[in-house]
């Protein structure tokens, strides 16, 4: 022990400046209890390079850090930890984000915004951006991901305002440096403002995850002008098709008909490429080829196959065939059914299923599979038919055996399943004696939770649930919310304090009773803003004033952020508007962000919100939650300043979970074509002692 803290102390003055004494005690104490899992720090006294290098190599020390006792760390080390955070681009959830911004605005750090990552940006009271610092502070947030601002639409929305007024001109004729300075932010802009701005808008258009239908037509039309830096589709090249990146899968078919044919297929070709090399999504493409092939559905050579019907006139499908990366323009559907033998499918499957297949095309291989595996598909080669898995019914299914733990993630990992078919996939696995593991949970996901069944949900070990990070379980129905809710508690009700239950909890609190809301009301834990608006909306109706402002803390003030989210407004509306406004929320009607709305977020009108009181009638939210960093090492505690402590263990200033809460009892049970969607990491850490 002593040395570790002798260590740190001459490497933290070493280091001077560049590192704080502070945040080297944090990550050498977490090297210290991290054993195994944190090799390579190096011995004696490490020079500035060395330890640096050991940080980057062990960024996700600072990616475990939670808001509760880094509330308690000063001004220096707090300043400190956000320039880490920014140095070494650690990814954060957006519950941490919303805490965090609101303890760098008490510190008076937000000002120095130019040293702190992005997405904290998003999450700053933008009335606090001076005029003079507004540009530079939007040109900045606008490198961040503004999906991490799903939970909180009027912040979404003024910060679109806050950009644009910014630029102090017409919003509707946006240049090429007004449109560097949006950045992602440009993703929330209308039809009418993409089809005035300057063509450099299609840069910023590359950074949207996805675009609306008006923007995709506003996109087509912009195109089809020739005013884009690729000119008229006429005379489009690959290069400039594969400069579009993913935006060339919106390309509509009545432009692609005006490409020429070589070029058309040549970016065929890339995007199969891309496809098959797993740097583009099945959707991405599947938008591409359906477009792609509709534009030559009126060719000749297409009306001949459709008179053909059943015959086989483009030639019997071969291994070399399907090889080609132009297969699918060559082959349709039906050509695919007449030419395709039962023994070429059972030696080719994966080479096959590698195309980015119709979902027509799809049934047609589904069906020439249960002719060759009338029982059922050998579990060897449910890896291989992923892309098919939703075709299958819960009693096909059932023939299946599945005995390894691996076959299960192939399936439940990725969207091959459908949700439904969760239960059924899993029960095959536990019938050949599988077990549930934190493994598992973690590699398939917090959504496969909420379709596991109840028993499912009941046989796994709480050694098992422990270890299975922090799932976002929001898209579950309610009634599944509740089971995992009481799941989660039987597993840490007896955690020792309550800063460290909460930390353990808060992922499930989707499911949680009007009794534990009001418990953590009065335990001082600050919930953020992205928890809160992810409550059983039903429950969070029942909450007074005085147990929101206590439950939300020093977190309060996010409140208006969120104003017009659908819980929030229920909330709303089952309270006085003086108790409202004593809370500093704006109490105005609720309309306007039906108009202003970004066109990335769904949200019913308020005069819907009736239909909230629907049970399971649950809204998207990000992934949250991050890992469970390691307990144990306390006997150091006599080395640490207590904030440093806290930072590192996660515990409360508050004490042990007393008996009022145990009272409550348990509840009842370029080429820049590149992959879109993101799979969530995880970690699982196993709690040792030093």
């Amino acid at each position: 022990m002593i040395r570790t803290v002798r260590q740190s102390s001459a490497l933290g003055s070493r280091l001077g400046a560049l590192v704080s004494p502070g945040l080297i005690l944090l990550l050498v104490l977490t090297a210290h209890c991290s054993g195994p899992q944190m090799k390579g720090f190096p011995e004696g006294e490490p020079t500035a390079s060395e330890a640096n290098t050991w940080i980057r190599n062990n960024t996700s020390l600072l990616q475990n850090f939670r808001c509760l006792p880094a509330s308690q760390l000063p001004r220096e080390e707090l300043s400190t930890l956000l320039r880490s955070l920014a140095s070494q681009r650690t990814p954060l959830k957006a519950w941490q984000l919303s805490c965090l911004a609101n303890l760098a605005a008490r510190q008076g750090l937000q000002d120095d915004f130019k040293f702190h990552p992005p997405n904290l940006l998003l999450f700053y009271n933008l009335s606090q951006v001076s005029e003079a610092n507004c540009r530079a502070f939007i040109h900045h947030a606008a490198q961040g991901d503004t999906e991490l601002l799903a939970n909180l639409p009027n912040q979404r929305v003024a910060l679109q305002h806050t950009a644009l007024s910014c630029l102090g001109r017409p919003h509707l004729q946006l240049s090429a440096s007004d449109l560097g300075l949006l950045g992602v932010l440009a993703c929330d802009m209308e039809a009418p403002q993409i089809l005035t701005s300057d063509p450099h808008v299609l840069k910023n258009l590359l950074r949207c995850p996805r675009l609306t239908v008006m923007q995709t037509t506003a996109l087509n039309t912009l195109l089809a002008s020739g005013k884009t830096q690729i000119g008229p589709p006429d005379s489009w090249n690959l290069e400039g098709l594969q400069a579009l990146g993913p935006l060339a899968t919106y390309i509509s078919p009545h432009l692609w008909e005006k490409v020429q044919e070589a070029v058309g297929l040549d970016f065929f070709r890339s995007v199969v490429a891309a496809y098959r090399a797993a740097r583009l999504s099945r959707h991405d493409a599947m938008r591409f080829i359906t477009n792609f092939l509709e534009s030559k559905a009126n060719s000749v050579s297409s009306r001949l196959k459709r008179r053909t019907g059943s015959t086989c006139v483009r030639g019997n499908i071969t291994a070399a065939t399907l090889h080609d990366d132009l297969f699918l323009v060559h082959y349709d559907c039906t050509q695919l059914e007449s030419c395709l033998g039962t023994r070429v499918l059972r030696a080719n499957l994966d080479p096959l299923l590698q195309h980015p297949l119709p979902a027509e095309c799809q049934r047609v291989v589904k069906a020439k599979l249960a002719q060759i595996y009338p029982h059922g598909i050998p579990e060897d080669q449910l890896h291989l038919i992923t892309s098919l898995v939703y075709l299958y019914s819960l009693d096909e299914i059932g023939q299946w055996n599945i005995t390894s733990g691996d076959t299960v993630m192939v399936l439940l990992a990725s969207d091959a399943a459908l949700e439904n078919q969760t239960e059924a996939v899993l029960q095959k696995y536990l019938d050949h004696n599988g077990k549930v593991t934190g493994a598992l949970l973690v590699a398939i996901g917090g959504s496969r939770l909420c379709w596991m069944s109840l028993k499912q949900i009941q046989i796994i070990q709480p050694s098992e649930f422990r270890l299975a990070g922090a799932p976002d379980i929001s898209p579950c129905p309610q009634s599944r919310k509740d089971v995992l809710f009481a799941k989660a508690r039987e597993v840490f009700r007896n955690t020792s304090t309550v800063g460290e239950y909460y930390y353990l909890i808060r992922p499930y609190l989707g499911g949680a009773p009007l009794e534990e809301l009001q418990y953590l009301a009065q335990a001082n834990i600050s919930m953020d803003i992205d928890t809160f608006t992810n409550l059983n909306p039903l429950t969070l109706k029942n909450m007074s004033v005085d147990n929101v402002r206590n439950l939300l803390g020093q977190n309060v003030g996010d409140l208006q952020k969120a104003r017009n989210h659908p819980n929030v407004i229920l909330w709303m509306h089952s309270h006085n508007m003086s108790d409202l406004s004593e809370m500093g929320l704006d109490t105005s009607p609720t309309l306007s962000y039906v108009t202003n709305k970004p066109p990335n977020t769904v949200y019913p009108p308020s005069n819907l919100i009736d239909t909230l009181n629907l049970p399971g009638n649950d809204g998207i939210a990000p992934a949250s939650g991050s890992p469970p960093v390691l307990l144990g090492c306390l006997s150091l505690a006599v080395a640490l300043p207590s904030s440093l402590l806290w930072l590192l263990l996660g515990q409360a200033p508050s004490g042990p979970i007393g008996t009022a809460h145990r009272a409550l009892g348990p509840w009842t049970l370029p080429t820049v074509l590149t992959q879109s969607s993101q799979t969530p990491e995880h970690q699982i850490q196993e709690q040792q002692s030093c």
